[in-house]
């Protein structure tokens, strides 16, 4: 018997990039998590997003946490007082897509409409939200850009400001706010000229390269990426393995080494790395770049406190865990995932992975041999200050006056050492905040 035609599927929806985004904002602002975190134990809003519209979505996410406070100004004439989460993220969002990626109204005061009717907590507010953002994405742009750039938490600004003072602050909370370009280290440094032209980016003072702002495409398929010709890596993350100056054949301890940009350098350089972390997770991308950059090094998992070197080592790079304050401008994420109670336990963890590289009963580093200190930090006491303090325990270690080529040498640091900030360089696209420092015993 024939068959009548068969009932048309109703089509589902695409998922929307921007569910994606509020997703990870909620993870960050209500959970305290870093974003890393939240793409780990994404919600399927941003799991069943293609690449392209992951990507999107922490597009999104990155320029709504840079512009939060921005994005509250904006918002405020039209509120008689803050809503409830998740409708105030899903506010911030919206106004910051409209803001900054000069999105249509009409299509960005429609999407979150939406988001809000979808959502058990908000569909009662979701007049509220059409109403409030029919005014606010009206803002014009000179007004946008005429208010003041994201702050700093308290627990972070106020050192801070202590130690380089409210213009400085000004400066560095400005530079945040544009973000970060892409830089790459090359595992062939006399081939800089050759992979500026190929790549259209800019051979730096210091020896990275750094493509145009905006250079399109994913990083995987930017030429050189499969044939590990460089890696991805800040210009002055690059700078610690430049400092210490390591020598070909030389036995090289890169400890709390992941994800690896610094042994890669080390490795690149002829040094025999040993390459040590405790997270066997994030040790993964180091061993997929070795893979890929065809460069050797020694992967070890322990804890840096406890383990045993099989023989002393000539060199020591020791990149210590720290608040990361100094990558705000790449991790917006950052000040909502630390608090003020991190930075004790930080400092101590800091100055204990000193002593255990510097006492010569630990048979780490072998007699003459030479050490760089170095943390992503943009507070003395997770840089100037820890050198000071190890230097007072430690009677035989002494500061070295050790060049950085192509460094500024308005970054001398304060007692010795060198320091990075995000507003240096600011012509050049600015550069991550590091301090580093090498000793000699």
């Amino acid at each position: 018997m024939p068959q009548g035609p068969r009932p048309a599927r109703a089509r589902t929806a695409p998922p929307d990039p921007r569910a994606g985004a509020l997703m990870l904002l909620r993870a960050v602002l209500g959970q305290g998590h870093t974003l890393a975190e939240a793409r780990a134990t994404a919600s399927t809003d941003f799991t069943r997003l293609d690449p392209p519209g992951q990507a999107r979505a922490l597009r999104l996410a990155l320029a709504t946490l840079r512009h939060l406070d921005r994005a509250d100004a904006a918002l405020a004439p039209h509120l008689r007082k803050a809503p409830p989460e998740p409708v105030r993220t899903l506010l911030r969002l919206a106004v910051t897509e409209r803001m900054v990626f000069d999105a249509p109204a009409h299509g960005v005061v429609n999407a979150a409409v939406s988001m809000a009717r979808a959502s058990r907590k908000g569909a009662a507010l979701a007049g509220l939200v059409n109403a409030v953002l029919r005014k606010a994405t009206d803002m014009p742009a000179a007004a946008w850009e005429a208010l003041p750039p994201q702050r700093m938490p308290g627990w972070l600004r106020a050192p801070m400001t202590a130690a380089w003072g409210a213009d400085a602050v000004a400066a560095i909370e400005a530079a945040h706010v544009q973000g970060a370009p892409l830089d790459l280290s090359l595992r062939d440094a006399t081939q800089s000229a050759r992979w500026a032209q190929d790549l259209g980016a800019e051979v730096l003072p210091t020896g990275s390269l750094r493509l145009p702002a905006g250079a399109p495409g994913a990083v995987s398929a930017l030429q050189g990426y499969d044939s590990g010709a460089w890696w991805v890596q800040d210009a002055a993350a690059a700078l610690p393995a430049r400092l210490l100056g390591v020598r070909r054949g030389e036995r090289v301890l890169d400890l709390c080494a992941a994800p690896g940009g610094k042994t890669l350098q080390l490795a690149a350089a002829g040094a025999q790395v040993t390459a040590l972390d405790i997270s066997d997770a994030r040790m993964g991308r180091l061993r997929a770049n070795l893979a890929r950059t065809g460069l050797a090094a020694k992967v070890v998992v322990a804890d840096a406190l406890d383990w045993h070197a099989p023989a002393p080592f000539d060199a020591i790079l020791l990149d210590a865990p720290c608040s990361a304050s100094g990558t705000i401008r790449r991790h917006p994420d950052m000040p909502h995932a630390r608090t003020a109670v991190d930075l004790d336990a930080l400092a101590a963890l800091q100055a204990r992975l000193l002593d255990r590289v510097l006492d010569p009963s630990a048979g780490v580093l072998r007699p003459g041999g030479r050490v760089v200190y170095c943390t992503c930090s943009l507070l003395p006491a997770e840089g100037e200050a820890q050198i000071a303090a190890a230097l007072c325990r430690h009677p035989g270690a002494r500061l070295a006056d050790l060049l950085l080529p192509g460094a500024d040498p308005a970054w001398r640091a304060d007692g010795g050492g060198w320091r990075t900030r995000p507003d240096f360089w600011q012509g050049k696209g600015g550069l991550d905040g590091f301090f580093m420092a090498a000793l000699e015993t």
